[in-house]
């Protein structure tokens, strides 16, 4: 039984993640920098990290990225998107594990932010063939900076609440001693 909460649990996720993003790709961003998007979804994927590990994390990032995909027809977003939540979701999951007793999730959330940036960019070098797709990193990073913070935000209150439900598996090795807050 405990299975299928969990399965249950890891498609709502999905859901939101890819619900979040779809509500993204339609706000206008005013910086002039192609592919720059607000992350919010990222949210949900690190909510998911917390509660349900990296393979849950991981399995919720790459649905996302792919149901994207079939919903808006841009098979060349699938593969920013998708680099970008591997890279993010990898550098998180190292992060909750090893910085647990020094970063809360704003911390992490900026971690997450900068390889998914940092994957974007190297799949835009890839398919650009071209290593000066490297000029934009800066700038996504500081737009990263501003954007993960909020979303570090968000994740602490949303978890504190989670947490008070008992959602998840919060007893658990994969977060114990993570201060979050």
């Amino acid at each position: 039984m405990r299975d299928v909460k969990k399965v249950t649990n890891i498609a709502l996720l999905t859901a939101m993640a890819l619900a979040i993003s779809l509500i993204e790709h339609m706000i206008p961003i005013p910086v002039p920098i192609p592919g720059a998007k607000l992350g919010f979804s990222n949210m949900i994927i690190l909510i998911t990290l917390y509660f349900y590990g990296f393979g849950s994390a991981f399995v919720v990032g790459v649905l996302k990225s792919f149901l994207l995909m079939l919903i808006t027809g841009s098979v060349t977003a699938f593969f920013y998107s998708l680099s970008g939540a591997v890279f993010s979701i990898i550098a998180m999951g190292i992060g909750l594990k090893l910085l647990s007793k020094y970063a809360t999730f704003i911390g992490i959330s900026e971690i997450g932010a900068f390889f998914h940036n940092f994957g974007q960019i190297l799949v835009a070098t890839i398919i650009m063939n071209n290593i000066k797709m490297y000029i934009y990193f800066p700038a996504l990073v500081m737009m990263g900076i501003f954007t993960s913070f909020f979303v570090g935000l968000s994740v602490n209150y949303v978890v504190s609440h989670m947490e008070r439900l008992n959602v998840g598996d919060v007893n658990n090795e994969k977060n114990h001693g993570f201060r979050g807050k």
